[in-house]
Parts: structure tokens; sequence; C-alpha cells
């Protein structure tokens, strides 16, 4: 066969792009379902984390705020009207400022709207309030006290010559003389070491609360003797009282609380069945419960 007989034979080649239009679609389609099961799969993690209340703010938050029923301005809290009758366009009622903030008559007392019950209610919920604070506040600072005591090796032994308590007056604190154990020298109103050492460590509780004391000094009666208190006495526990104050006054408590110093000799004792005892010989120091700042009452 010639040359000139051969077939003419064209080899077409088509080459094809590996990730062209077609090929990649769904890979798009694949993401944007993996986002969406991804947000489902956190929102509902977020639900089963949150509880009740934060549900309520967020519902409270994409809800629908509340429009005007009309497309006008009637539909509002004025009703279409101005608030005076002045002006240049001052179309609307002076009314409506009047049913809005009626003015009171005026005779009328500041509290006229309030009934007596329920003030008198306030009133006492005040007074509650205020004395369980004082009682939380007395409590702590007796606690103080008494770890204060436990804590100080020189303090530790002296815990039985004192007496905390609460009476209607306020917290009292005193310090009381036990046999071969007296808090001053004998007829004598400079204390001794051991009740400079209390005084001192009370003086830490009173700088604490605010409230004002009042220091008290008392004696016992004369062994053998048939009456409670000698004359002696009632200077004698009055001076006891006032060293007593001048003691606390340089371990920090300031002059201006001290609303008291006084002296009862033997006439209120400790102990009353044996006025003889040596607890009854004590210096008395308390911390008064305020009465609570209430407004007076215009009505009356």
């Amino acid at each position: 066969m010639s040359m000139s007989d051969r077939p003419i034979l064209i080899k077409k080649v088509k080459k094809v792009i590996a990730g062209g239009h077609h090929g990649g679609a769904w890979k798009v389609a694949y993401a944007d379902f993996v986002t969406a099961m991804m947000a489902f799969f956190l929102l509902m993690w977020l639900i089963n984390t949150t509880d009740p209340e934060q549900k309520q703010g967020i519902a409270e938050y994409f809800a629908p705020a509340s429009v005007s029923q009309t497309t006008s301005g009637s539909g509002g809290l004025l009703g279409g009207t101005a608030l005076g009758e002045d002006g240049s366009k001052g179309a609307g009622s002076q009314s409506v400022i009047s049913q809005l903030a009626p003015e009171a008559p005026p005779d009328a007392p500041p509290d006229a709207g309030q009934s007596p019950s329920l003030a008198a209610a306030s009133e006492a919920a005040l007074r509650d309030e205020i004395a369980r604070r004082e009682a939380a506040e007395f409590s702590s600072a007796a606690e103080s006290l008494r770890q204060a005591m436990q804590s100080m090796p020189e303090l530790a032994e002296l815990s039985k010559q004192l007496i905390i308590d609460q009476t209607p007056e306020g917290l009292r604190i005193q310090l009381v003389d036990q046999e071969g154990r007296s808090m001053f020298e004998n007829n004598s109103a400079r204390p001794n070491p051991r009740a400079q050492l209390l005084l001192r460590a009370i003086s830490k509780v009173i700088t604490q609360l605010p409230n004002r004391i009042s220091v008290t000094g008392h004696t016992s009666a004369a062994p053998g003797s048939n009456r409670a208190t000698s004359p002696n006495d009632w200077p004698l526990s009055a001076a006891r009282a006032n060293a007593s104050r001048q003691i606390l006054q340089a371990a920090g408590v300031d002059g201006d609380r001290v609303y008291q110093v006084s002296g009862k000799a033997g006439s209120d004792p400790l102990y009353p069945d044996d006025p003889t005892l040596a607890g009854n010989r004590r210096i008395a120091i308390v911390l008064l419960r305020e009465a609570p700042v209430l407004p007076t009452d215009t009505s009356l």
C-alpha cells in the first residue's frame, strides 16, 4: 500500500482538570450541613446548662416589643393630644396631666396616704430589724472576746473572772472578784495588773462597735455586817468605775462614747442570797442598745 492510500487518523485528547466546577459542589453542601449540626448541638447544650431564670430572661429578650394598636399617635398614652393648650400648635388638653398626677391637698401631712396601721407596722418592723442586727453584733463581739481569752495564755487563767451576757440595756461585760483573786487593791480604787489586762482586752472589742458604754462599780458587804452597803462603799465603787474608764480610754476607746460612770456600792449584788461573796465586787461595762432613729409623726 502506498503512502497516499493510508487512512488519515485524527486523535483528540480531552483533558480533565481535577476539582472542577461540577466536582466540588458536594463539599460545600456537606460543610453547610456540618455547621448546622454543630450549631444545633451547641444550642441543645446551652439549653441544658441554663437555669429557669436564665431561660426566662432569654425568652423575654427575644419576645416582640409591644406596639401600638394604631398607626397614629392616638393609640398612645396621650391619645393624640398635646400636654398644654398654649403655643402655636397646642391642640391638646391640660386634663391629661391632672389625671396622671393629681395634686395633694395643701394641708395634707407628708404621709397622709399611709394608713396608721401600716405606719405602725413599718415602725415595728424597723425596730425588730435593728434589734436583730444589734443582737447579732453583740453575739459576735462576745464570741470575739471569748476567743481572745482562750488564745492568749495570760488571759486564759482570768476567763473565770469574766461574765458576758446580754441584758435589756445591752451587752454586759463584768469583771468579778474571786476569793484570793481581787481586781482592785484592798479598799483602793487602783486596778491591779490582772484588771488592767482584762480591761485592755475588753477595749479591743468595744472599739469594734459604735455603741455608747456605761461603766458601773459594785462592792460587797463586809463579813459579819448587818448592812449590805456602808457609807464608804459609794465613793469607792464610783472611783473604781472611773479608774476603769480611764484604762479603757487609754487603750483606745473614744471618750465621747462614755455615756455614764457610776457607783452602786452594794445595792445591786450579783449574788443576792449572800451579799458578802467576793463575786459581788465587780465592774460592769455595758454596750448600750441604741434606740432607732425614726421619723416624727407630723399628723399628731
